[in-house]
């Protein structure tokens, strides 16, 4: 297939990891206004098309696996860039997923919904979102959209849910779910399950009291609200002590799961408010959990803690992935989580709740004396707990042992591939801190540090889910610059690879972890969440790229109003007829 680019021999540089400059591809012909858009269904999103991607991790159980296997580790080496579109943003951080349905993909900036043909990249249409002028923006960013009927979602910076005319951009309706006055905002990509569109709220650090809520897909009405944070006389509110619950943070802030089959959807929660936790006596349920909520109702039907009194910012707001794992010859329905406090853990699901089976530390982590057998409780180590006034040294540091960028899981490897930060250490020591509605509460300095006797932060492991073991592990020294804050998302396919962002763009055999191709752009970090698609009978990677902003340029900062530092995305194909 041929390749319209500006720059030659590009491609011919990529399976090498050379460094190269990626631009805009040349401009395509219109778009056909008259293609036809597939509605989305919940039987599409229950069982959807290989070829398409049509929700943040493809499918409810959170995989980010792809049944696609043209491209493979036979020919990975033969990737090369389709299209390139340039967003025109230099500002945020760029953290979506692509989604695509049939041949259109919808992929966000900080503000913005961008609509593309699939197999070409070009322009269909844009919305971009009015913010407040009085608007703080603590962490300008989106991480995608959801779709449902003939619809797109999106929540805002503003704190909203905007629903789009998927073929024109058009507002359908918008609804505030929380005030952004007082520092709430969204980030996720929306779920939605049986017709409503589900968002968590970011904002944990200026003693927000984390919420979810479900919206009518159609209207937009509310249908329920469920606060991570009891109030007094709820479950859980026992674990607080006074007022803290009104500004305990517990912040959802990354796209949940959802099980069919017992009709509850799994969230991942935030760390408390301040951030050390003599400043909040108590557990403080349900910070650091996964929490099971019902579809229907928003009712709470099973939790687990991670670590409760959390007092190192490793806020567990990933959700865990919906397995059925092979336990001493017999299948249990589990939850896994690989955990921002290091380990790795798994929980058996069921209509009553979660019940702990096991876990164990996959990287250094010096807080944890130990973990109950029975309920996975952890013991601390009270050296390794700041607090107002004390100083703690421990590992990993507050940016955890993970970040938000999700792990991916291969039914055909039998394999968890995490993207892992190791030897990052921390310091922190608390201070007494007021609530100020819409100012930061985090009360405490911290600063990071790489552990002595060290050569690298970043990881790709590997992990058998029904052994619980690490299989392999990919290590990436100082000097390769590979990693970026955070490392990068993940992606595996029936092609038995596994893809992989930061620095460099790469992918892994799936089997063995051996390097089988990357790029490394000059001006641009694979930051984005990976999605694979077909069109045509082509398959498609697609990732989106952040420009590098003017304090980070280092030794090649773009020429003066040098439009390389512009956000783009990038969708991947083979470069061959094999």
């Amino acid at each position: 297939m041929t390749r319209n680019l500006l720059r030659l021999g590009l491609a011919a540089a990529l399976a090498g990891g050379s460094t190269v400059t990626l631009v805009q591809t040349l401009p395509q012909d219109a778009p056909d206004e008259t293609r036809a858009y597939v509605p989305v269904t919940d039987a599409r999103l229950r069982e959807p098309h290989p070829e398409d991607w049509l929700m943040y991790r493809r499918t409810y159980d959170g995989w980010g696996y792809s049944p696609l296997d043209q491209i493979t580790a036979r020919n990975v080496a033969d990737l090369a860039p389709a299209w390139i579109f340039r967003t025109g943003v230099r500002d945020g951080a760029l953290q979506a997923a692509p989604i695509v349905n049939g041949n259109t993909m919808f992929v966000t900036t900080a503000a913005q919904v961008i609509a593309l043909e699939a197999d070409s990249g070009a322009l269909l249409w844009r919305y971009e979102r009015e913010l407040p002028s009085d608007l703080k923006r603590p962490h300008p960013t989106n991480r995608g959209v959801a779709l449902y009927g003939d619809k797109v979602y999106v929540g805002t910076l503003d704190a909203h849910v905007v629903a789009l005319r998927a073929t024109s951009g058009a507002v359908v309706w918008e609804r505030a779910v929380e005030d952004y006055r007082l520092s709430y905002y969204v980030t996720m990509a929306p779920l939605v399950v049986k017709g409503k569109v589900m968002v968590g709220t970011s904002g944990g650090e200026h003693g927000i009291r984390g919420s979810i809520t479900a919206l009518d897909a159609e209207t937009g009405d509310e249908v329920w609200k469920r606060h991570t944070i009891p109030a007094p006389g709820e479950p859980g509110s026992g674990t607080w002590h006074g007022d803290a619950w009104r500004t305990g943070g517990g912040s959802v802030w990354l796209t949940g799961n959802y099980d069919p089959a017992l009709d509850l959807t799994y969230w991942g929660v935030g760390n408390g408010g301040p951030w050390t936790g003599d400043a909040r006596p108590g557990d403080n349920l349900y910070t650091n959990s996964t929490i099971a909520l019902d579809a229907d109702s928003g009712e709470l039907r099973g939790h687990f803690q991670y670590h409760g009194n959390g007092s190192w910012d490793w806020d567990e707001a990933s959700p865990p992935l919906l397995l059925t794992v092979d336990r001493g010859g017999g299948t249990t329905r589990a939850l896994v989580h690989a955990g921002r406090n290091g380990y790795l853990w798994r929980l058996e699901r069921t209509a009553a709740g979660m019940r702990f089976l096991d876990a164990r530390p996959f990287v250094h982590q010096n807080v944890f004396v130990g973990l109950d057998p029975l309920t996975g409780r952890p013991t601390y180590d009270a050296a390794r707990v700041p607090g107002i006034g004390k100083r703690a040294v421990f590992c990993p540091s507050t940016g955890g042992a993970r970040n938000w960028p999700p792990e991916a899981f291969s039914p055909r490897t039998r394999l968890l591939y995490i993207s892992a930060h190791n030897n990052r250490c921390g310091v922190m020591e608390g201070r007494a801190v007021e609530y100020r509605p819409g100012h930061p509460f985090v009360g405490a300095d911290d600063k990071w540090f790489r552990r002595e006797g060290t050569d690298h932060l970043d990881e790709l492991q590997a992990w058998n889910v029904d052994t619980g073991r690490r299989i392999w592990i990919r290590e990436f020294p100082f000097d390769e610059q590979v990693g970026i804050e955070p490392l990068g998302a993940t992606l595996a396919t029936a092609g038995d690879l596994v893809f992989l962002g930061g620095t460099n763009f790469r992918a892994f055999d799936a089997l063995s972890g051996t390097p089988r191709w990357r790029i490394r752009p000059i001006h641009h970090r694979a930051t984005g969440t990976p999605t694979s698609y077909a069109v045509g009978g082509v398959q498609y990677v697609a990732v989106p790229f952040q420009g590098r902003r003017a304090e980070e340029n280092g030794q090649n900062p773009p020429a003066a109003g040098d439009d390389l530092r512009d956000d783009i995305i990038v969708a991947f194909a083979l470069d061959c007829q094999c």
